[in-house]
């Protein structure tokens, strides 16, 4: 069994440095890894990202990350990405890490991904050129995503887990105001994950939404955005070959 840890949406800034330290010391004792599913600083600043580096540096599990639309408001993204980098995080977006837990070999792939809307109540590639662009960058995102899934397949994972910080579906969105659920995910983010197969999708963004949620083929999906899990960390107990019930139990404090 593998114990996933993931937290999105912890939104740290220069004041809030050492505030998440001491819950995520404790993850070596209930979890084999760390995901954050974006939305780690306030404004996308490298000071910000130090802020977010130093509380992850180090810690007893790897941490595995993406980004999300706070991180890039600044046009400092890629300078996000080295401090965490720099800080031992694997930062990913349109690709996959494979990583050797206690025989377990678990491939995270990774996304920000995008808005765009869920069946039936969704943007399509029509129209003036703006509103191309804006799906086609939404379908970029789930394209890159399901290449590093069908990859890290290919390389005999036993378990794949998908990470992105919009939703994939509109179940982990109840709560949110239905007129703005086209800007919180994309229906083509759980397309996919299910043509390529995943154990678990994480993402965060939606602070008013829901925890639980599932795509359409059968992959359980968790809203972890700290607002909804209410702690710094919620716990899921993942087994090879066998999707997890909807049981995730929650660990750590904040």
């Amino acid at each position: 069994m593998t114990r996933v840890a993931a937290v999105g949406d912890i939104h740290l800034g220069p004041e809030s440095a050492g505030t998440l330290r001491p819950a995520f010391d404790t993850l070596g004792t209930c979890a084999d890894l760390l995901l954050l599913a974006g939305d780690l600083t306030r404004h996308g600043t490298r000071s910000e990202a130090r802020v977010v580096a130093a509380e992850v540096a180090g810690l007893p599990v790897p941490v595995v990350a993406v980004l999300g639309n706070h991180d890039y408001q600044s046009g400092e993204e890629e300078a996000v990405t080295e401090e965490l980098c720099a800080a031992g995080v694997h930062v990913l977006e349109g690709d996959g890490v494979l990583l050797d837990l206690d025989g377990a070999r678990v491939g995270i792939a990774g996304t920000k991904g995008f808005c765009g809307g869920f069946a039936g109540r969704s943007g399509s590639e029509f129209g003036e050129p703006e509103m191309k662009a804006f799906i086609r960058y939404t379908r970029s995102c789930a394209e890159g995503l399901g290449r590093a899934l069908g990859g890290l397949g290919a390389s005999g994972s036993t378990l794949r887990i998908a990470l992105t910080h919009y939703a994939p579906v509109p179940d982990t969105l109840a709560g949110e105001p239905s007129e703005i659920f086209p800007f919180l995910g994309s229906y083509l983010l759980a397309e996919a994950m299910d043509a390529e197969g995943a154990d678990l999708a994480v993402h965060g963004h939606a602070h008013l939404g829901t925890e639980h949620g599932m795509t359409g083929g059968g992959i359980p999906v968790r809203n972890v955005a700290m607002p909804v899990i209410g702690r710094a960390f919620a716990v899921y107990h993942l087994t090879p070959h066998r999707r997890p019930a909807a049981a995730g139990s929650a660990a750590g404090s904040g």
